[in-house]
């Protein structure tokens, strides 16, 4: 079964984007039993390898925009180190539900966007650059503190806010959340909170599924993709929202 989850998660990865924090964690919760704190560890590392394999397809097919991920990276690192200070200063779990509830709201609305063509502007990066270290610090924040978010936050926001074309918003959006979870990863491999085994099991699956999600990318139609971005999404916030709410009740 865990395999299973790897192999569907990392296709998720390597089709969108998304799905490194966003998914695990929620399913290393409520199906594998893991605690909060050894899920987000898992989940970073997880993620980590993911994006390893999966980045240079992007990086050959010049499928990323290099200005937007210096400006994101420039907020949202800060923001990390700051999320996995206050993870570390929580005991690990003190918290974490109303911040997966949060965050599962934020998906849900973000991925929402989608959907709603009118309060989508493609021109707002290109007008506003100076702006996306502001907006991106939250979501390092919140990556930090339960390695959640990175990939669907910031995929909504390229995909929504840019002129970038969806194969350039998973490209960006893998090396934007590579680089949040090899901070993340580093951190929970010191503290000890990787759960080896488990983790073991998931990359099993999720090898080949991250490189069968890269190959299906490269012959999915421009539309179909935006929405399969957008499904995930909100997928991801329904289930994070539903774990945070099981949680604190």
């Amino acid at each position: 079964m865990t395999a299973f989850l790897g192999f569907m998660i990392a296709m998720a990865v390597g089709l969108t984007g998304i799905g490194g924090g966003s998914l695990t964690v929620p399913a290393l919760v409520l199906i594998a039993g893991l605690p909060a704190a050894e899920a987000v560890g898992t989940a970073f590392v997880f993620a980590t390898v993911l994006r390893v394999i999966a980045m240079p397809v992007y990086l050959v097919r010049r499928q990323f925009h290099a200005r937007y991920l210096w400006l994101v990276l420039l907020g949202a690192v800060p923001g990390l180190v700051i999320g996995t200070f206050l993870l570390r200063k929580m005991n690990h779990q003190a918290g974490a539900p109303v911040v997966i509830v949060v965050l599962g709201i934020l998906l849900v609305l973000t991925a929402s966007v989608t959907f709603l063509p009118k309060i989508q502007d493609q021109k707002f990066m290109r007008k506003n650059s100076r702006w996306l270290p502001w907006l991106a610090f939250p979501i390092g924040v919140e990556s930090g503190f339960s390695s959640a978010g990175a990939g669907a936050l910031g995929a909504a926001l390229f995909l929504n806010y840019s002129e970038m074309l969806p194969a350039e918003v998973i490209g960006t959006d893998l090396m934007f959340g590579f680089v949040l979870s090899v901070v993340g990863s580093i951190f929970h491999w010191q503290i000890g909170s990787v759960q080896h085994p488990v983790l073991l099991q998931l990359l099993a699956g999720g090898i080949p599924g991250v490189l069968l999600g890269c190959i299906l990318t490269g012959k999915a139609p421009a539309k179909g993709l935006k929405t399969t971005i957008a499904l995930v999404a909100l997928f991801a916030g329904l289930q994070l929202l539903w774990s945070g709410i099981r949680q604190l009740l």
